[in-house]
């Protein structure tokens, strides 16, 4: 997974699921203590979720606080504003049409790649 799928989004919810995939990995690691091996493995997935899910944890706090120092700043009235949804998209359609960028076009299926393939044929 890349660095921005994972910093996308809200951290905290995120943290909580590697934190408990990370618990579910430690459990697993503890019932196959016997093959060493398998318990190392398991022992090291285990941290990693665990390290991950800690590390967007304090993300998800840094993110908030910066966020609450930057609405702090900002008059009553604009710090409403950017929290409404509306206003969120407005804001969104303004800045593609600006940057020159419609929404991007989905990817082909594999359905329909078979039939641009058969088609040429």
């Amino acid at each position: 997974m890349a660095l921005q799928q994972l910093l996308r989004g809200d951290p905290s919810k995120r943290s909580k699921v590697y934190l408990a995939i990370g618990a579910l990995s430690l459990v697993k690691a503890i019932a196959v203590r016997n093959d060493r091996d398998r318990f190392r493995r398991e022992l090291l997935d285990a941290g990693l979720f665990l390290g991950i899910g800690l590390a967007l944890r304090q993300f998800g706090k840094l993110k908030a606080q910066k966020r609450q120092e930057l609405e702090s700043q900002l008059p009553d009235w604009a710090a409403a504003a950017m929290r409404s949804e509306s206003a969120r998209r407005g804001v969104r359609s303004v800045a593609k049409r600006q940057l020159g960028q419609s929404e991007p076009e989905p990817e082909p299926t594999l359905r329909d790649r078979a039939r641009g393939v058969l088609a040429s044929l």
